[in-house]
Order: structure tokens, then sequence, then C-alpha cells
């Protein structure tokens, strides 16, 4: 079994969160490697960036406002507008891995939306 890499084991919520309060507005965005290097110190390698990633997911499911794209790397929205550009993102991704799904079970789309169940 290998040893979680030094990156891995410095990050926290609470390190992503203080290097993202710099990272206020879209054009100010920062990629994920960039993220895992200012909140360790360490260089970043793949692992610590997932881990970074599942982070951002519960600080989101946390109701932060953390916007990203791979495009503009992740950042708190500075306004409304971004925030709505952020949640139209991640729609169209859900939306997207729903009708993989559809076609892949050979059901239309809403009657697979029909049977999904909703968990907190």
């Amino acid at each position: 079994m290998s040893m979680p890499s030094p990156a891995k084991q410095c990050l926290t919520p609470d390190r992503v969160l203080s290097v993202l309060q710099h990272h206020i507005g879209r054009d100010h965005g920062v990629g994920i490697g960039n993220l895992v290097f200012a909140a360790t110190g360490e260089q970043p390698d793949l692992a610590a960036e997932r881990y970074c990633r599942r982070l951002i997911s519960e600080l989101r499911e946390g109701g932060t406002a953390i916007c990203g794209t791979p495009r503009t790397g992740y950042y708190i929205a500075a306004n409304a507008a971004e925030l709505d550009e952020c949640c139209q993102f991640l729609r169209k991704r859900a939306m997207t891995s729903l009708r993989v799904e559809s076609r892949l079970r050979k059901i239309a789309l809403p009657d697979l939306v029909k049977q999904l169940r909703f968990h907190d």
C-alpha cells in the first residue's frame, strides 16, 4: 500500500478555501495544480488533484459559491451572474451524463428522469 503524497496529506477544506479567497471572480480563476500547490506548498500529483476536487465538491455541497470550468479554473463567484453561469455549466454537464445514460440503457431521457430518486 502506497503512502499518500505530501500534497494530499496537507490538503484540508480550510486550506483550499483560504487559497480561493484570493481568487474572487471568473477572471481570477486558479487551475487545480496551482491551487494544490498554493494550499500545501507541495508539488501536486494526480491523487492530490483528485482529492482537492473532492474537497471542492464538499465545500460546494456546504453552500460555498465555488465556481469553475476547465477554461477558467476555480474561483469564488464575485456576483450572481457568475454563480448563474457556473450553475448552467454544471447543469449542462449533468444533462450530458443523463443523455449518455439514457442511450446506454436504450430508454428515453424523460423516462430515465422519472426514475431518478433524489437524496440528501
